[in-house]
């Protein structure tokens, strides 16, 4: 039957749109809720108008189309031939020193995947005209290995970003993948430079899954060349002297992210413009930006961070952290620490030092809230999130005319911060034994 349709499919595609051609071979990983997400059309949505392009399943045989996913089967090893000296872990400077190796996986819209292949350290080769460097379609991730005193590498919940990752590759109109495949790309390229990863205590191996759209031409549209690549990084201790909360700066000017846009995706272009409103916070001497929304002066982030505060409360303590929406990042160790709380909260598994009555909320809280808890003394502390420092306390916001003074411990940390980065180390590392804990077997 497919010999005999094969005639007819070979007339079809002469005669089809040019512009679909880009759509014909992308594969859809993703879960079910954000498929659900993605279905479920606004009550006011426009009712369509024509047949959507073909998708990577073919429409007369019910084949998935050839290179639909990542195969790590089809993995290409080029070792270096001039392996570099490791640094010390005093020397390391954030995202300043990269491995020997690095892992690369090309797309294109009619060939699919390509073979990964883990080689050398080194430069890309881009036309001038590929798409990044003109409209931004890039996207990258964050996560990293861990040796514990085993001496084992460690990824910490890859399952999270790699499903985070699908997700902003859907919003780019970039191919997806299965996240278990790429995962088990990554732990090969952390076995092969696994004496980069760093031993010392606060250490680790930062990692940089990255999609950009390679394209060559000036036209906007779905890249139909997209480039993965993973590099990694040994990084030293977030605070190589100890805890030194930061101080914030409330800006009522700028906005990160708004309804309907962006903001919940791991984007290259979500960050850029956070340069300059960081560096005016600097300049009045604040370390952090923390992004309001509308007219209430709702809290949303703070930097590149997620929020956490703490409230006491006749009927015990709770603490808040803004709700996703589409405006906020879901952080990996933003669902850690969600999940660590409500466990204890709900009796499943207590951890010691956080308190008996305790309250996890998703709620929105507002600067006004703020300020009213910190006169009431009611506001007990409040820090970000996010992987390269997991907990970072806040001390002080600097809004309107005025300095919020936010409470913290003689170490710098507050008393809910200090467990929770307890915790989420252990576990990091294996000292605690848990499923968030992915070994890199060698």
């Amino acid at each position: 039957m497919t010999r005999l349709l094969a005639p007819l499919r070979s007339t079809l595609r002469l005669h089809r749109a040019p512009l679909a051609t880009p759509l014909i071979h992308r594969t859809l990983h993703l879960s079910p809720r954000l498929l659900l997400r993605q279905s479920t059309a606004p009550a006011s949505a426009p009712p369509a108008v024509g047949t959507a392009a073909p998708g990577s399943v073919d429409g007369f045989t019910g084949e998935v189309v050839r290179g639909a996913d990542i195969d790590p089967s089809q993995l290409v090893i080029e070792k270096t031939k001039s392996p570099k000296t490791i640094p010390p872990a005093s020397q390391l400077v954030f995202g300043r020193t990269f491995t020997d190796h690095m892992l690369c996986i090309p797309w294109n819209s009619q060939k699919g995947w390509g073979k990964p292949k883990i080689q050398p350290y080194g430069p890309l080769n881009l036309d001038p005209s590929s798409t990044v460097l003109h409209y931004a379609p890039t996207l990258f991730e964050g996560l990293k290995a861990y040796k514990g005193k085993d001496g084992v590498p460690r990824l910490f919940r890859p399952d999270k970003n790699m499903e985070r990752m699908n997700r902003s590759a859907a919003r780019l109109a970039f191919p997806t993948f299965t996240g278990e495949h790429l995962t088990t790309l990554i732990k090969k390229l952390v076995e092969i430079d696994a004496d980069w990863v760093p031993t010392e205590p606060g250490t680790s191996l930062y990692i940089r899954p990255t999609m950009i759209g390679t394209q060559a031409g000036l036209g906007v549209g779905a890249s139909t060349d997209v480039l993965l690549f993973v590099i990694c990084s040994p990084v030293g201790p977030y605070y190589s002297t100890g805890f030194k909360p930061v101080k914030l700066y409330a800006t009522t000017k700028d906005v990160r992210a708004w309804p309907g846009g962006t903001g919940g995706y791991k984007l290259g272009s979500n960050y850029a413009a956070g340069v300059v409103p960081q560096q005016q916070a600097a300049a009045l001497g604040y370390q952090q930006i923390l992004w309001l929304f509308g007219p209430e002066h709702r809290l949303t982030e703070v930097g590149t961070m997620n929020l956490f505060a703490s409230f006491s409360s006749s009927s015990g303590i709770e603490i808040v952290t803004p709700p996703l929406e589409d405006m906020i990042l879901p952080g990996v160790t933003r669902d850690s620490i969600l999940s660590l709380l409500r466990d204890h909260a709900s009796g499943k598994k207590k951890l010691e030092g956080l308190p008996e009555n305790l309250t996890v909320s998703e709620r929105n809280m507002t600067m006004g809230d703020i300020v009213k808890a910190e006169k009431e003394g009611t506001l007990l502390e409040m820090f970000g999130s996010g992987t390269a420092a997991i907990v970072s306390p806040i001390d002080g916001i600097g809004y309107e005319d005025r300095v919020v003074n936010v409470p913290v411990g003689s170490d710098g940390l507050g008393d809910i911060a200090r467990v929770l980065l307890r915790e989420i180390v252990g576990r990091q590392t294996g000292e605690i034994p848990s499923e968030w804990s992915v070994t890199v077997d060698s």
